[in-house]
C-alpha cells in the first residue's frame, strides 16, 4: 500500500482533487466523502493504466505547505 498527496479544491459546483505526483490523475465529486472514495479508485485505476502501458509509476511523495500572502 502506498500513500499519495492529493490537492482538494472547492470548484463551486463540486469538490475537485488531483494528485501532483501522478499527472492526469484527477477526480470530482459532489461531497468530500464521495470524493475520498472516488479519488482512491482514480489513483488505483491511473496506476494500473500506467503499468499496462509499460510506463514507470513514480514513487509517491507527500509534502504540504501553507503560506500567508498579502492581498
Amino acid at each position: 500500500m502506498t500513500e499519495h498527496a492529493i490537492i482538494i479544491e472547492d470548484a463551486g459546483t463540486h469538490i475537485a482533487a488531483y494528485v501532483p505526483g501522478l499527472p492526469g490523475c484527477v477526480d470530482a465529486a459532489d461531497t468530500v466523502p464521495e470524493r475520498e472514495e472516488s479519488m482512491r479508485e482514480a489513483i488505483e485505476f491511473h496506476i494500473e493504466g500506467m503499468r499496462l502501458c509499460g510506463e514507470e509509476v513514480p514513487a509517491p511523495y507527500s509534502s504540504a505547505a501553507s503560506m500567508q500572502v498579502a492581498t
